[in-house]
């Protein structure tokens, strides 16, 4: 459910905006303003999906309440002036609606709201991947596939289960790449997944895969 919020200085305006969103199944509203002063001291403290809001209204604009959000919500903007368009996309809105609009209008701008989630929930669904250029190419390895990294004077080698890439990028740089919760450089050689090691026996780890890595002095308290 995409809890929605409303501004605008007409009242009738906002009755239409109430009866469309109460006839989409995916929004809920939770408040609306006809004062825009209003509207300004509850997005200041409080969160929301999406905001359906006029541009020009006394006191203060839909462009100056932007800079009022607890959030970044998603913003649709609902005007009688079509010369407000450009400003409008300029500042990320999904949609402008041009009043009087059609339900049929609404929906449109709804759908690009609903896209804009899926496609945002399917960008945290995806599996974490390291991005390299190797092989003169761009390439994409999951995680979860790395065993190790090795330094190798000037290039890097990573090691997964499948095969292993030659890289130019330096172990500082890797490890800038690499999520700090997962990964730990236990050598100036060295960079293993923290679910890789087996156990660690003075100074040298067991990886799963059977591989023996020494531990440099350096990096053994943050191995510990």
């Amino acid at each position: 459910m995409i809890k929605c919020i409303a501004v605008d200085d007409e009242p009738l305006a906002l009755n239409v905006v109430h009866k469309f969103i109460d006839k989409t199944p995916e929004l809920v509203l939770i408040e609306s303003f006809t004062d825009a002063v209003a509207a300004k001291n509850y997005i200041q403290n409080n969160e929301f999906d999406l905001i359906f809001m006029d541009i020009q209204m006394p006191d203060i604009s839909g462009m100056q309440l932007l800079k009022f959000f607890k959030n970044n919500p998603m913003i649709i903007f609902t005007t009688a002036y079509s010369e407000y368009a450009v400003e409008g996309f300029e500042v990320n809105a999904v949609d402008y609606l041009l009043k009087p609009f059609t339900f049929t209008r609404f929906q449109k701008a709804v759908n690009k709201i609903l896209e804009k989630k899926k496609h945002t929930r399917n960008q945290n669904l995806e599996e974490p991947c390291l991005y390299i250029h190797a092989d003169y190419k761009l390439l994409k390895i999951p995680l979860n596939s790395i065993l190790y990294i090795e330094s190798l004077d000037d290039y890097a080698k990573i090691y997964t289960a499948q095969k292993n890439y030659l890289t130019l990028l330096s172990m500082k740089a890797l490890m800038g790449k690499l999520p700090a919760e997962s990964f730990i450089r236990i050598h100036r050689s060295y960079i293993v997944p923290l679910s890789q090691i087996k156990f660690r026996q003075f100074k040298k780890i067991s990886l799963q895969s059977g591989v023996e890595l020494p531990i440099g002095d350096t990096y053994r308290n943050d191995l510990k």
